[in-house]
């Protein structure tokens, strides 16, 4: 028995607005109208013409839908005739169904370590694989199943242990319990009155995290969930802007003093990306050099800034980093802070991947410092694992948002509401419409306590020191940095027809070629997901990145176990 049998049935013509004829018995034998031939007939008057004749128009246009197949009643096999976006009872196995096979295939089996992580097919393959067409007439709910399976069959397996290709892996199931609820009741979050709880929900879950960073009286300032890390780090540029030059939000920035942003020859690409975006100019963004282990050289970095002063140019901001895409450096935030003091530049940190080591007391030490910034992006979908995409931007500063990207839309953000609207926080936001990515990390946070996410974090930790111990002692296996400072490992195979030759350029050649042709392997083997990437001079290497906390040891030697295997002919 369907849940949905075991409730009463509303009938519709029971309402104050009365859709249907009050002449049916039933919602099923009522004759529907149009939303405009509803409000024609329940205000209009019978001697008004005008009136007469908007109900008989949208009569006919009644008529034509009806004969167009676009009223609510279908069959149970075909959707094809099902127009209206409204879950209908008929409609709640059809659901279940597909909920079902989502948890069977994507949740469960697509991440159980004896399947694979991608069935992998080239384009022109897939294409014929897969039906991609869209038609005139809607398919089945016999096909949607079909391709709903072949959706998840084709698709990555992220959440699979064996993908350790991104920042992001994992289904952490109160995440996806969380992101399936906000998906189901498709909030959007700018005023209180149409999320209330979403919106009281950002500001205890913002708060919380800025008393972490270790913002000053408890975590005083402001903060935004953001749809990803990128946006975070356009919000600092964005901030930092206003903060030197308020009247930029009106001017722009049209004959100012040229502003740059200095940030790590390592950072995260979205610093320049987002300032090119914003108008700056990618010239107008610095790439501070970095030492031996991936750290932004403070020497640098004044350097580059006396140079701008020289030249008439206004130092703006630091956008340091917090545990580097490639490497997992953690830049010297304590001393990027005495820099900014000194020549007034505001100072923010993209602790998007490293950010998550602040809920470890063994480990939040990698950030000492980031409690100065003016600003920090912190992503809880990279290192705490929730689902895809929470993203935060946190700063010290109470009024900076508002100020900086208010416009006041009166037809949203009405001042004269009958509640408290400073809770409509919508307007210090870039977009209007937003998900509420809050709920999915509220939800695991209630689950686990900060002590579990704590415990998550040590974990995954402890299996990257696991791992990099083993690739000390196993031949073959040379690491890029002696002692990686977080979860990400980078290193080297040499397979043994190389281990022999003198370290020239054919050699670093070879070796080049070395991890492409291991990944392709992986990938059309579905054995696992791995990523590698040169870094300046150094030829490509592997990097192996861990949020996933149901790794363990034997995990960790399955995988040079398995790049050994692959490249046991090259």
């Amino acid at each position: 028995m369907l849940a949905s049998e075991n409730f009463p049935t509303h009938h519709f013509k029971e309402s104050i607005f009365k859709p249907y004829s009050t002449s049916g018995d039933d919602l099923a034998s009522a004759t529907p109208l149009t939303a405009a031939a509803a409000l024609v007939a329940t205000t209009s008057s019978p001697a008004d013409s005008s009136s007469a004749v908007a109900f008989e128009t949208a009569s006919k246009m009644l008529a034509t839908n009806n004969n167009n197949n676009n009223n609510i009643t279908s069959s149970k096999d075909d959707l094809s005739s099902f127009v209206a976006s409204h879950p209908a009872a008929e409609f709640e196995g059809f659901i279940r169904a597909c909920v079902d096979e989502i948890i069977k295939l994507a949740v469960f089996q697509g991440t159980n370590r004896s399947s694979k992580v991608v069935e992998w097919h080239e384009p022109a393959e897939l294409r014929q694989l897969f039906d991609f067409q869209l038609r005139e007439k809607g398919e089945s709910q016999d096909k949607l199943r079909e391709l709903l399976r072949e959706t998840i069959r084709f698709s990555v397996k992220t959440g699979h242990p064996y993908f350790i290709n991104q920042l992001y892996s994992g289904v952490d199931p109160y995440a996806l319990v969380g992101q399936w609820l906000t998906d189901a009741l498709n909030p959007s979050v700018y005023t209180y009155e149409v999320a209330p709880l979403f919106t009281l929900m950002e500001e205890q879950v913002l708060a919380e995290m800025r008393r972490i960073v270790g913002f000053p009286n408890g975590g005083q300032g402001d903060g935004i969930f953001c749809p990803g890390g990128s946006i975070a780090n356009g919000y600092a540029i964005s901030c930092a802007r206003y903060r030197h030059s308020p009247e930029s939000k009106k001017n722009g920035l049209f004959n100012a003093k040229p502003l740059i942003i200095f940030t790590s020859e390592d950072a995260h690409y979205s610093v320049e990306k987002l300032a090119m975006f914003m108008g700056f100019g990618s010239e107008h963004v610095r790439k501070i050099a970095t030492n031996e282990v991936g750290k932004m050289r403070l020497s640098d970095l004044e350097e580059q800034v006396k140079q701008c002063l020289e030249n008439n140019w206004q130092p703006l901001m630091v956008s340091a980093t917090a545990g580097t895409t490639v490497l997992g450096a953690f830049d010297d935030l304590a001393g990027i802070s005495e820099l900014c003091k000194k020549y007034n530049m505001w100072m923010h940190v993209d602790a998007a991947w490293g950010g998550g080591a602040l809920m470890s007391k063994k480990y939040r030490h990698l950030l000492s410092g980031i409690e100065r910034a003016d600003s920090v992006t912190w992503n809880p979908h990279k290192l705490l694992a929730a689902s895809q995409q929470c993203s935060t931007f946190l700063t010290r500063h109470q009024q900076v948002l508002a100020q900086c990207h208010s416009t006041n839309a009166t037809y949203l953000f009405q001042k004269d509401k009958f509640y408290d609207t400073s809770f409509d926080t919508g307007d210090k936001h870039i977009q209007c419409g937003r998900r509420a990515d809050v709920f999915k990390f509220w939800f695991m946070w209630k689950a686990k306590g900060t002590q579990g996410l704590e415990a998550h974090v040590e974990k995954v930790f402890r299996m990257a020191e696991f791992f990099t111990a083993k690739v000390r002692e196993r031949p073959g296996f040379e690491l890029v940095l002696e002692s990686p400072e977080c979860t990400n490992i980078s290193f080297w195979y040499v397979p043994p027809g190389l281990r022999e030759m003198e370290r020239n350029r054919e050699f670093y050649d070879r070796l080049h070629k070395v991890a492409p042709k291991v990944k392709e392997g992986m990938i059309k083997k579905g054995s696992m997901m791995i990523t590698y990437q040169p870094l300046r001079q150094l030829p490509n290497f592997f990097r192996l990145v861990l949020q996933n906390s149901c790794l363990e040891e034997s995990d960790m030697v399955y995988f040079l176990d398995e790049i050994e295997s692959l490249a046991q002919n090259l």
